[in-house]
């Protein structure tokens, strides 16, 4: 399964996320092999793409399943601010990554602190790594996997079973991975710029309305993330 990056750039629409943009077919990690990128010179908003990962890394240092036909990405950063804050980064940008989804007819909701669920089941995740001087994240990599058209366990979801699911009328136009990597990125970069220029009250209440779908945990998730965020 090739990537097409003519394709993708007649998709891609960013200001500066995935630009450029780094092919692999195999790599241990899309982080690891971008944070060597970074050491040699690369500058924020280089992304990294893999057909496959062999040692993808997951929330609490879990592994990622990342199989051929699957979206693992990730993209360079520098948000220059207090460490404190870096779960900052993640609210927003997946909050713009499910806000830009959901306007292409994908019904994603989020389970905190960094999952994308559709029908109930997980359809992709986030992951930030950062580096620190003086307790200020001078540079970060966002890694992101979405479920395309891999194999899945039964606990997950990829956007073909998606299709599948929904009725004709509310089915996503999403009709390649490189449409999709390029429409993640503007999601990802579009909560980025959200939150850099207008800050986290603004997103925040979108966010929350995000994860109404767990009743039972929304007072607890608010309480800390409030916390988290020092709000």
């Amino acid at each position: 399964m090739g990537f097409d990056q003519q394709a993708f750039q007649t998709h891609l629409t960013t200001q500066a996320w995935g630009r450029p943009l780094h092919h692999f077919e195999i790599l241990d990690s899309t982080n690891t092999k971008l944070w060597e990128m970074i050491k040699q010179g690369a500058t924020p908003g280089t992304a990294i793409v893999a057909a496959q990962q062999q040692a993808g890394r997951g929330q609490r240092g879990r592994t990622w399943d990342s199989s051929l036909g699957g979206l693992y990405l990730s993209v360079a950063i520098a948000p220059r601010i207090p460490a404190d804050q870096t779960v900052q980064i993640t609210v927003a940008t997946i909050w713009g990554l499910a806000t830009l989804l959901r306007q292409h007819h994908i019904p994603v909701w989020l389970k905190w602190p960094n999952d994308l669920l559709v029908l109930g089941k997980k359809f992709g995740g986030i992951l930030i790594e950062t580096s620190l001087q003086d307790q200020q994240v001078q540079t970060a990599v966002l890694g992101i996997g979405l479920n395309w058209q891999n194999p899945v366990p039964d606990q997950a979801i990829n956007l073909a079973t998606i299709a599948e699911q929904l009725p004709a009328q509310n089915r996503s136009p999403i009709h390649s991975l490189e449409e999709l990597t390029a429409l993640t990125l503007l999601g990802l970069e579009n909560g980025y710029l959200f939150w850099q220029t207008q800050g986290i009250h603004k997103l925040l209440p979108d966010y929350l309305d995000l994860i109404k779908i767990y009743p039972k945990a929304s007072q607890p998730i608010r309480q800390d993330l409030a916390k988290r965020l020092g709000l």
